[in-house]
């Protein structure tokens, strides 16, 4: 299989993830219930894991909070900054991860930066949308659906300058873009653990400048005498057992990312891109939405076929994309796609040149004009 869908999961992993993962699974108890060697072994794969995630994202280790995903990191942030009704301003290619969380909190929501592609349009937008003083802002740092990179550097300083709580969803770019908790002044950032950092499935890391409102209650290790959450972090967010064998192999993910670079690992997934362009162009009857500021993933429409019916005939070819509007109906409706979706191509540091070239080929051979 030539797996091009790692904007959803990075399919393919560094051999050293599962061998943590396993490792783990025999060797660690739980976290802070007990002294044994089992329980310290849990507790030390776990800390080397913040330690890591801090050197890669320019935080402290005790504000490295471990998620099951970036959905339940931003529903975390969201939830700890915003009051029902709150005014909140988001970018036009937010996930829905950030849009139902606000959606359920009846926030009032202004939509800010609509022009795929264009980073001023999209700062002058923000710099409009900010003059009216809202209770946050929220910005995704590149677009799931077509690899934008969002202007999300100045968005934030736009938010330190007048004090407004910036949260950053870098679902998207942790792995191959900077990211990092002390520059942009945010009061958090979430990202998964199983798309750029290479990690497993169920895995994840919100980066909390303070300490938040739980989202959930109940056993942390410590404090236990105490009924209200510890107020300190990571504690006061991370109630229950940890997914101690998924962090291991987390920490393995983020190892491979920290070895490679994340700017090699870019440079890779933009070779490609650029590659898949120029051979898809020659095709006169797909549609590339393609631009500056871009990471490696490109959405294309071929005319007169159904992105599902064209991703499944791929899938019959042993080609992996994703088809539909990928959780993300305000980045369709900005781009003018929501109609129909797209068909989305994203790679990662494993995939090939050769790989490229074949999917081009099938796509001459399946969709003639």
């Amino acid at each position: 299989m030539i797996y091009f869908d790692s904007a959803a999961t990075s399919f393919q992993k560094p051999v050293t993830v599962p061998n943590a993962v396993l490792r783990a699974m025999r060797t660690c108890a739980s976290v802070g219930r007990g002294g044994h060697a089992a329980a310290m072994a849990a507790a030390e794969t776990v800390y080397q894991c913040r330690v890591m995630a801090a050197e890669l994202f320019d935080a402290e280790p005790e504000q490295i909070v471990f998620t099951m995903n970036a959905t339940h990191g931003l529903n975390a942030a969201i939830f700890s900054v915003l009051s029902p009704g709150a005014r909140v301003v988001i970018s036009g290619f937010e996930h829905n991860a950030v849009t139902r969380p606000l959606h359920a909190l009846h926030a009032d929501v202004r939509v800010a930066g609509e022009k795929l592609f264009d980073a001023e349009n999209t700062l002058r937008a923000f710099e409009r949308a900010i003059e009216e003083k809202p209770d946050a802002v929220i910005c995704t740092h590149v677009s799931n659906v077509f690899g934008y990179i969002l202007p999300v550097e100045r968005i934030a300083a736009l938010c330190r300058a007048r004090q407004i709580p910036f949260i950053l969803d870098a679902s998207q770019s942790a792995g191959t873009l900077p990211v990092s908790l002390r520059q942009t002044g945010a009061r958090f950032i979430a990202m998964p653990g199983h798309k750029g950092l290479y990690g497993p499935q169920g895995t994840g890391l919100l980066l909390c400048a303070d300490g938040g409102t739980p989202l959930l209650f109940g056993g942390t290790g410590s404090n236990s005498e105490d009924q209200a959450m510890p107020d300190f972090l990571p504690d006061r967010l991370e109630a229950g057992t940890h997914n101690v064998c998924g962090i291991a192999g987390l920490t393995e993910g983020m190892r491979f990312v920290r070895k490679q670079t994340p700017q090699a690992i870019l440079r890779h997934e933009q070779a490609l891109l650029a590659q898949m362009k120029q051979e898809l162009s020659e095709q006169e009857n797909v549609r590339l939405f393609a631009g500056e500021n871009q990471t490696g993933v490109l959405s294309i429409i071929v005319e007169n076929k159904d992105c599902e019916e064209a991703a499944q005939a791929l899938a019959q070819e042993g080609i992996a994309v994703r088809a539909g509007l990928h959780c993300a109906p305000l980045a369709h409706s900005s781009a003018g796609t929501a109609d129909a979706g797209t068909l989305r191509i994203s790679f990662s540091a494993f995939n090939t040149p050769r790989e490229a070239h074949r999917f081009a080929l099938l796509c001459k051979k399946l969709f003639p004009i």
